[in-house]
């Protein structure tokens, strides 16, 4: 039977119980295949080692997004992801989708001409937290996505206009028009 063996260091068991520390401080990348029989019995790997592939679990556990905060808003550095939660999740403020939201659209068919705004993104989450159903966030942004579709296509296709600002008077005259 043919097994795999996960290091280039290999050593008999024997050989191992004898001096595992100098085997191990002989050993590159600090892990070795302890034999017997010819086929590995287990591994052992140095305690600098352990630590590492610990800590490098640790840092996949926690995978970060890429969506990236405008720092005009926030005191952190820019380039901070913000994290999104692992599985599914119930809307929550703050939520937002990922930097390239409007490509990502686009390949679900939806397509947005304009970011999603403030207010429509204000919106989205109130409605949706007081649902208090739970979705993956992909899942989110295709709602939101779709949400957004659907509301600016009964605004010919544009955001809605906010009603509390005031517009500029034109106060240019046409030729040929007495002012």
């Amino acid at each position: 039977m043919s097994s795999r063996i996960l290091t280039s260091n290999v050593i008999g068991i024997d050989a191992f119980l004898h001096d595992p520390e100098d085997a191990l401080n002989r050993a590159e990348g600090g892990a070795v295949a302890v034999f017997a029989n010819n086929a590995p019995a287990f591994y052992a790997i140095a305690p600098a080692r352990l630590a590492q592939l610990l800590e490098l679990e640790a840092r996949l556990a926690r995978p970060g997004s890429d969506v990236a905060l405008d720092a005009q808003f926030y005191d952190e550095p820019a380039d901070t992801p913000m994290t999104v939660p692992m599985g599914k999740f119930a809307m929550y403020a703050g939520w937002q989708p990922d930097a390239d939201f409007q490509r990502m659209a686009a390949l679900w068919g939806v397509a947005l001409t304009q970011p999603v705004t403030p207010e429509e993104l204000a919106a989205f989450t109130a409605y949706w937290q007081a649902e208090g159903k739970v979705f993956h966030h992909v899942q989110w942004q295709q709602k939101l996505a779709r949400s957004v579709q659907i509301n600016r296509a009964s605004n010919g296709g544009q955001p809605r206009r906010d009603l509390n600002s005031l517009s500029e008077p034109d106060s240019h005259i046409p030729p040929g028009f007495r002012g």
